[in-house]
């Protein structure tokens, strides 16, 4: 990014992006976008510097695609700056490190207001700050829609990275954070249902960051954050450490809120046109388990232990690892898609999920 301004004013706020330019653009985002204390240079020349004391790097990158991941109809700016640095932070806490920084290349049409552009500062900076972390460079360009690339940048504060392939046999299976959450609020909001706290959990999914180096304390053989589903993700683990892992049904029974919703979206698909929908009807109970096993993008982290590991409560133990491949619930092959793939599609995610 350019050089760096003071905020701006209200005038300069309203106006759209053709009218401030691309070195206008850039001093409304800078100006909201504090650097963070390992930023020996920020945003204002050729490249950033970051002060790594670890010596080593962790790395990501994710996109967050207009019409794929959001709908402006559907998320405010800030929703959708907390969302971009979460998908990407997620992933450096999942290698146990801490994140530090990321780097923001957005794309955008030029007639979209300042405003918009300065709200999704806000929102990248406020998820930042709940990591750790800071906005310390990026890029910007013109599109017809929007699109953020997201670089997420971290530290291993001198332990070992945590990988997917390292669980073995009778290692444990846990997860710190929701699961389904993210899904039910999608399908709430596809069904027109606004009013009800998941949605903003799949708008601002809020992942235990400080979970993943806390794994890696405790001897974590393996982890991955939960962004394409569950049994997706954990079928990742399985393949790369060459394991079965056979997850309990009993310990991922869907909450009340969960169930509530999965009623709530039922009876609005019965509502419509008599109840023909053009989708097969599915037990409330049935779906809520679904979210929660395939549903994805809530970013909390899954992770396997040594066998008499003694976690903290927000680890929950939901199976256990195996000789063998793959991934069951109950000792079952799951027949339905176990997440999204974004090239393949996947009954999952609509069109704003990803």
């Amino acid at each position: 990014m350019g050089a760096r301004g003071g905020r701006p004013g209200r005038n300069q706020q309203d106006q759209t992006l053709a009218g401030v330019g691309e070195f206008g653009l850039i001093a409304v985002l800078s100006a909201w976008l504090p650097p963070g204390p390992r930023t020996l240079v920020g945003i204002g020349d050729d490249a950033a510097v970051l002060a790594v004391p670890d010596g080593r790097v962790v790395a990501s990158t994710d996109f967050l695609l207009e019409g794929r991941h959001f709908r402006r109809d559907w998320a405010g700016p800030a929703d959708v700056g907390h969302k971009a640095a979460a998908r990407s932070l997620a992933d450096v806490a999942a290698m146990g490190a801490e994140p530090s920084a990321l780097l923001v290349a957005l794309a955008a049409p030029p007639d979209l207001p300042v405003s918009w552009a300065r709200e999704l500062a806000e929102g990248l900076a406020a998820e930042c700050a709940r990591a750790g972390a800071s906005v310390i460079g990026g890029d910007t360009a013109r599109a017809d829609q929007v699109v953020l690339a997201v670089t997420s940048l971290g530290d291993l504060a001198g332990r070992a990275p945590v990988l997917r392939s390292g669980a073995a046999p009778g290692d444990l299976v846990a997860v710190a954070g929701p699961l389904g959450h993210a899904a039910a609020g999608l399908a709430l909001l596809t069904a027109g249902i606004t009013q009800n706290p998941l949605v903003a959990e799949h708008l601002r999914p809020a992942p235990p960051y400080d979970a993943g180096p806390e794994a890696a304390g405790l001897g974590a053989t393996a982890m991955i954050d939960v962004s394409d589903g569950l049994l997706a993700d954990l079928g990742h683990v399985a393949e790369a450490s060459g394991v079965l892992i056979g997850l309990d049904s009993a310990a991922l029974r869907p909450g009340d809120r969960l169930l509530a919703a999965a009623r709530a979206v039922a009876g609005s698909r019965r509502d419509v046109s008599g109840g023909r929908t053009g989708r097969v009807a599915r037990p409330a109970d049935d779906e809520a388990l679904r979210w929660v096993l395939s549903g994805g993008e809530d970013h909390s982290l899954a992770a396997t232990f040594p066998a008499g590991t003694l976690l903290p409560p927000r680890w929950k133990v939901i199976g256990i690892a195996a000789e063998g491949h793959g991934v069951v619930v109950d000792g079952q092959p799951w027949t339905e898609a176990p997440g999204w793939d974004h090239f393949r599609g996947s009954p999952v995610a609509g069109p704003a999920s990803g």
